[in-house]
């Protein structure tokens, strides 16, 4: 093979430029050179350290968290003509002397592993023999202590630096704030001077978050604008993922659910699925998760709080893979927060450990509660920056400020006059002055604070107490069936009245629909859009016959090129960007017999 990377680039992948920092991180690793590549999800993290193992002479050894991410990145280098293997514990006893053989042969140009089969002695010990091009730690975050998914066998990676010490390392990621970057780079022993950050920005993601009013109604408006297209749901429990994807089914939803008390192979059954279908939603906690390798899922909803700002960014990064324009939507109310704090508090970790999980979830609150835009938010908190972005609800819709010192006044006291054991919902009744029997029985109609609060209706008191909650002015007890109770730093308001500025309700939401995000996708004259939908015909035709996911063979991003540029020869198919030579060989017949057809009809 030609070791040029320019010359990789284009005949295997099928681009002729690279992006950002791909040719940068590409030179430096092919010289020999350890890296740490901190690149956005879709932003060209797997070329950065493919091209070099290519280039360089022996065998690219790729550490993968998981077998079902290994399985369809060998699916896809093996569909661009690479030669590509997964050791892993689905290998019977001869498969692992057959890739053995292949391995001490020179025939792997790839070995994806999990870190549990990789520290094993004996495979440790038979790849000290194997001349090695690389070693690629995929989803590095994984082995910060505190990170949000953290992995105890990747903490053993080191190991790899003492067997093959001259074998040049890199450590890549799309998910790590400052203090992980330094742990992995520490851990790995990789220089600053090694490290490439790409940043964390997403342009083509639209994020919207909501207050948590009515969940399935909110849920079913966001689909209507995603009709026929893949997305993925996050719920946080067991139950709510099979309730959900029932009800989406009963919808007319094509809805799977995904979570890890199900069985094994209906776990597995269900994800093949989801890779293989065009306009499949998988219903998941976050069992779902790096596997998903997908690039044309359009949409990501959290149904519930996520746990960290990491956790949201690296969910919501599985949306939009390829580039095209997707959304995102996350739900959220008071009681998801008081949950999370609730699994903060009752958890068997350290104080340190606890103190720190706070932090960031403090942080995610204050993102879901920002009056600015939503991803300067969002990339400030990796220490990365943007201008207001245009492509948020915040900046599409820039939600009103008022000055909630008196509001906050009241309803704290109103908590303290109760006795600090009540829920939002009875608290918002003696504001509100409501004629209810259990008020007039406990004697809270004669207190001082009912009846203050009617100049808010119930929903803008709700909006209220879920912001105080966000800012610990108020805690939630739920072992008290959610009692409510003033915190020392609510206290402290008391006693200094301050200025406080909080976020207005929004008026409620309309059946007004939003951009068309399927024309986005697409962008292209009538004519086009109907050959672009014969192209994923004929892609899903090939793949059914193959078994393989669509995207494999060409992504959505390329099938556009193909119905923009209507290539009518080999040669004309060659310059479209995503064709390269094997694929080109593969099927370039059976897509350019659709485009003469579509240009014969015209």
């Amino acid at each position: 093979m030609n070791t040029d990377p320019f010359h990789i680039l284009k005949t295997v992948y099928g681009y002729d430029t690279f992006r950002g920092q791909q040719a940068d991180i590409v030179q430096h690793v092919i010289a020999g050179n350890n890296a740490f590549v901190l690149m956005p999800t879709g932003g060209g993290k797997s070329l950065c350290y493919q091209i070099p193992a290519l280039a360089r002479p022996g065998m690219g050894l790729v550490v993968s968290p998981l077998i079902a991410l290994m399985v369809d990145q060998v699916t896809a280098l093996r569909q661009a003509g690479v030669r590509a293997e997964a050791l892993n514990s689905n290998l019977s006893p001869d498969e692992r002397r057959v890739l053995w053989s292949d391995i001490r042969a020179g025939r792997i140009d790839f070995l994806y592993a999990a870190p549990e089969t990789l520290l094993k002695p004996d495979v440790l010990d038979a790849l000290q023999s194997i001349s090695l091009s690389l070693i690629a730690i995929d989803e590095a975050h994984c082995l910060s202590q505190w990170g949000h998914d953290f992995r105890p066998p990747y903490r053993q990676l080191d190991l790899l630096i003492e067997r093959f010490p001259d074998t040049p390392r890199m450590a890549l990621t799309a998910t790590a704030d400052e203090p992980t970057r330094a742990e992995i780079l520490d851990h790995m022993r990789i220089e600053g001077s090694d490290a490439f950050i790409a940043g964390f920005d997403r342009p083509n993601i639209r994020y919207a978050i909501m207050e948590k009013d009515n969940p399935r109604t909110q849920v079913k408006r966001f689909l209507k604008d995603h009709q026929g297209e893949s997305g993925i749901i996050y719920c946080l429990s067991k139950r709510k993922t099979e309730e959900t994807a029932e009800w989406l089914r009963s919808e007319g939803y094509d809805a799977l659910c995904y979570h890890a008390g199900m069985e094994r192979a209906d776990r597995e059954a269900n994800q093949s699925r989801f890779q293989l279908g065009d306009d499949i939603i998988m219903v998941a906690t976050i069992a779902f998760g790096m596997g998903i390798d997908k690039p044309d899922v359009r949409f990501v909803v959290h149904i519930d709080l996520p746990s960290s700002i990491e956790a949201y960014y690296q969910e919501t990064g599985r949306a939009g893979r390829d580039g095209l324009p997707s959304d995102v939507l996350m739900l959220y109310g008071s009681e998801d927060m008081a949950l999370r704090n609730r699994f903060i508090e009752s958890s068997d970790a350290p104080d340190q450990r606890k103190h720190m999980e706070r932090q960031k979830l403090d942080a995610l609150l204050g993102l879901a509660e920002t009056a600015g835009c939503r991803r300067q938010a969002l990339l400030s908190y990796f220490g990365d920056q943007c201008e207001p972005c245009g492509n948020c609800d915040t900046c599409a819709e820039p939600p009103e400020l008022f000055d909630g010192s008196i509001s906050v006044q009241k309803i704290l006291s109103c908590i303290y006059r109760t006795g600090e054991r009540f829920g939002q919902a009875y608290i918002i009744s003696v504001l509100l002055g409501a004629e209810d029997e259990r008020i007039t029985r406990l004697g809270h109609d004669s207190i001082t604070t009912y009846g203050i609060g009617k100049e808010h209706d119930n929903r803008t008191w709700r909006a209220i107490l879920r912001q105080l909650i966000a800012l610990r002015l108020i805690e939630v007890d739920l072992e008290g069936h959610g009692g409510l109770s003033i915190s020392e730093t609510g206290r402290q308001f008391l006693r200094e009245k301050p200025a406080l500025m909080l976020r207005k309700s929004p008026p409620r939401r309309t059946e007004r629909r939003q951009e068309n995000r399927r024309q986005a996708l697409s962008a292209l004259p009538d004519s086009d859009a109907t050959l672009f939908q014969a192209l994923r015909e004929r892609r899903m035709e090939i793949a059914r016959t193959q078994n393989l996911p669509p995207y494999v063979i060409f992504h959505d991003k390329t099938l556009i090129e193909l119905a923009t540029a209507k290539p009518t020869s080999r040669a004309e198919m060659a310059r479209v960007p995503g064709v390269g030579e094997a694929k080109l060989d593969r099927y370039g017949p059976a897509f350019l017999e659709v485009i003469a057809e579509s240009l014969s009809n015209n």
